[in-house]
């Protein structure tokens, strides 16, 4: 969705946007001159929304939660990339590699 239409639907103004991409909490995509905004935007912003407004974070303190789903997000990426690179090896090499991620989980 544009600007104006992510806007809309969340309610908020244009400083308040300008001053969330600044900070890097959102980065929207830009296609000819124009920010281009996904689903995951609206989760993101929805997200420091009810930080700010129904919690009262401060902005110290959405910078430390963004930064965190950010993490979170990349170690995802990450347990998926290693899953499958496990699921293409042969059998007893899977089994024994699942084995040790069982250990490591229980210790």
């Amino acid at each position: 969705m544009d600007d104006l239409e992510f806007r809309l639907y969340l309610k908020i103004d244009v400083v308040q946007l300008d001053f969330w991409i600044e900070q890097g909490w959102l980065i929207p995509e830009t296609s000819s001159g124009q920010r281009q905004f996904r689903d995951a935007d609206v989760a993101r912003a929805r997200l420091i929304l009810d930080l700010m407004g129904n919690m009262g974070v401060n902005e110290a303190g959405v910078d430390i939660v963004m930064e965190l789903v950010d993490e979170l997000h990349g170690l995802r990426g990450t347990m998926a990339r290693l899953m499958t690179a496990i699921g293409r090896q042969e059998r007893d090499v899977q089994r024994r590699l699942f084995e040790i991620l069982e250990d490591i989980d229980g210790s």
